[in-house]
């Protein structure tokens, strides 16, 4: 899924999303409404941009209504009884970073 140009990380656009999966934009829209998982980031413009979280989903989701026969109220309820994807957690890296500067920031207050 992830092109040359961009890291396997990184946001992606409904065309690019389209191009990739070969569904048409209009079809992962109409999803958005009827999977509530399916959730891209929304910026100005009403662009949407999907994680590579929401990029799987909409994977998953073809597969299973395109290749397996669910139907989108089957995929609707296989999706709602599982849990909700828990919170990513912040990079071990960064989490030393963010005590430096919260202790930078503390020091700083003592001494004014």
């Amino acid at each position: 899924m992830a092109s040359d140009a961009k890291s396997a990380a990184a946001f992606r656009t409904i065309g690019e999303v389209a191009q990739a999966t070969g569904l048409a934009p209009h079809i992962l829209r109409y999803w958005e409404g009827r999977f509530p998982q399916l959730r891209p980031v929304t910026r100005a413009g009403n662009r949407r941009y999907y994680r590579p979280e929401d990029v799987a989903l909409v994977e998953r989701i073809d597969r299973l209504l395109n290749r397996e026969g669910y139907t989108i109220k089957g995929v609707q309820q296989l999706l709602a009884r599982e849990p909700a994807a828990a919170p990513v957690p912040a990079p071990a890296a960064a989490t030393p970073t963010l005590i430096a500067i919260r202790n930078l920031l503390a020091r700083a207050i003592d001494d004014d």
